[in-house]
């Protein structure tokens, strides 16, 4: 009888330390990044130099948290055009989106990742060394649809 209770016992701590973690990776640690906080200024980066201009956003969503400079993520559209986006800001040649939490619905990193190899999309830079080792990357579509990530540059793998 005794060790059926110190079994149990340790399933139960399991099963609560699971939970926990998963909670902990999934939700506690996002935050929701309000339309006027800085964090919500998308920036794009001038063929010209290493300028970056404000980009003309609407409809802003995004999340972000402190526990990784990774875990940032954006949804939002832009009025401009993706001729005129292309004529002036850098493109991003590796642009490779992180998944996002399942409840942040407006964010699918498949579906962005395969639009962008297939041309349907193209990445801008945002941001460089944002933090060190990280970009920020925006995809925007031709409709205006723009999602926006942070992802780790080559000087992370020095």
């Amino acid at each position: 009888m005794n060790g059926k209770l110190v079994g149990g016992a340790l399933v139960l701590t399991a099963i609560i330390g699971g939970l926990g973690m998963y909670y902990a990776q999934v939700y506690a640690f996002y935050n929701p990044i309000e339309a006027s906080a800085p964090a919500a200024e998308i920036r794009l980066v001038t063929i010209e130099g290493d300028t970056s201009e404000v980009l003309l956003t609407e409809g802003f969503n995004g999340i972000d948290a402190d526990s990784s400079p990774l875990r940032y993520r954006g949804c939002f559209s832009t009025p401009l055009s993706l001729a005129t986006l292309s004529e002036t800001y850098k493109v991003y040649a590796d642009a490779t989106p992180l998944n996002a939490p399942n409840w942040f619905d407006c964010f699918n990193a498949d579906a962005i990742g395969a639009d962008l190899e297939m041309g349907n999309a193209v990445a801008f830079l945002s941001e460089h060394e944002i933090e060190p080792g990280i970009d920020r990357v925006v995809a925007v579509y031709p409709d205006g649809r723009a999602y926006a990530w942070h992802q780790l540059n080559e000087n992370a793998e020095k």
